[in-house]
């Protein structure tokens, strides 16, 4: 028998959930030629239609690689989707409410990895600069960054964790679920695999590219590899012309210093000590990541909370754990990291 829990069609929220869309000046005219007007969702929780002096701390959701706005409501067999789990957090008055916000930065490639470059866009910028105000502008928030998180998993949780060390006057706290890091373990096992998916298209990753544009998504071996790797390379290492360069030579597999290097900038273990401030000035930071994660980021997770220590981050504004996972079919995290969150935001 199914519990109301598991029934599988949409439930009533306790809260309310806006769906908007927002025309973006910064992505007027991005690379790729994607959409400039973005879908935006936005869950206020129960009371906020009833006390309109109250004001809320604010989460922002952001996606893995792959990830766009309309997965939030997916639903899978005996599970709920994000949108009503989230919901749940706050249906019983338990924990303090809060403003959700589930932010679109879908590209052409797959994502953007919420940087901003030449191959892809501003999508650093327009979570900043354009979404941020416009919630601030269009809701009760308490608009500061003490009552503002940002939180996501995989590509999603890197965005979480390196948006917060480039912008500390927005965001104070942040929750990652094996976020990329620790590029040396979760990116180059995948070099050697992708050269040699690669010989069938004479090493040129172009010419995949145009293959895969050309049939049903996703059915080849290495569709998956490859599109990531692309789509990354577009978002870290491109040309001024917007132009993705590998960071690996596609006939050997031997690095590129240049390329390679400008990975690994954007590694999150390594950015701490370059932000050490803004990372020592976080009131709460959530890392957690499976055991076994196919892409080694619960060492990435570890090495992650190590840095932030040795930076001065004060171990009870921290929660970091391993469980018992992969990295896929991890979202039942998500509303532990958001009520957890919310007990911290300042309100």
């Amino acid at each position: 028998m199914l519990t109301d829990h598991m029934l599988p069609w949409d439930v009533e929220l306790a809260g309310r959930l806006d769906r908007h869309t927002v025309n973006s000046v910064l992505l007027r005219d991005n690379p790729l030629g994607d959409p400039h007007e973005r879908p935006l969702w936005v869950y206020v929780p129960p009371g906020y239609d009833d006390s309109p002096t109250v004001r809320y701390p604010v989460v922002y959701m952001i996606q893995g690689y792959t990830g766009h706005l309309s997965m939030w409501a997916n639903r899978t067999p005996f599970r709920q989707p994000f949108i009503e789990t989230a919901d749940a957090v706050f249906a019983d008055g338990s924990t303090p409410g809060c403003v959700v916000v589930y932010v679109d930065a879908w590209t052409g490639y797959g994502g953007s990895q919420f940087v901003d470059s030449p191959g892809t866009g501003k999508y650093h910028s327009y979570l900043c600069e354009e979404i941020v105000p416009w919630v601030d502008g269009h809701y009760r928030t308490i608009a500061d960054r003490e009552s503002r998180a940002i939180a996501g998993k995989s590509s999603g949780g890197f965005g979480a964790m390196i948006t917060p060390m480039l912008r500390p006057d927005l965001f104070g706290a942040l929750a990652t679920h094996a976020g990329d890091s620790l590029y040396e373990l979760c990116y180059v096992p995948e070099f050697g695999n992708a050269v040699r998916t690669l010989r069938g298209y004479d090493h040129d990753i172009t010419r995949w590219w145009d293959d895969f544009r050309s049939r049903t998504a996703f059915t080849k071996p290495g569709d998956e590899m490859l599109m990531m790797l692309l789509g990354v390379s577009a978002c870290f290492s491109a040309r001024e012309d917007g132009t993705p360069e590998l960071p690996f030579d596609p006939v050997s597999g031997v690095l590129r210093p240049e390329q390679w290097q400008r990975w690994l900038d954007w590694d999150p273990v390594r950015m701490v000590e370059r932000h050490a401030d803004a990372v020592r000035s976080l009131r709460a930071v959530w890392i957690d990541a499976g055991t076994h994660d196919e892409a080694f980021l619960d060492l990435g997770a570890e090495a992650f909370r190590a840095e932030i220590v040795k930076a001065g981050l004060p171990d009870e504004r921290l929660q970091f754990e391993l469980f018992d996972a992969g990295h896929f079919g991890i979202d039942y995290r998500y509303p532990l990291s958001l009520a957890w969150l919310a007990q911290r935001l300042a309100r």
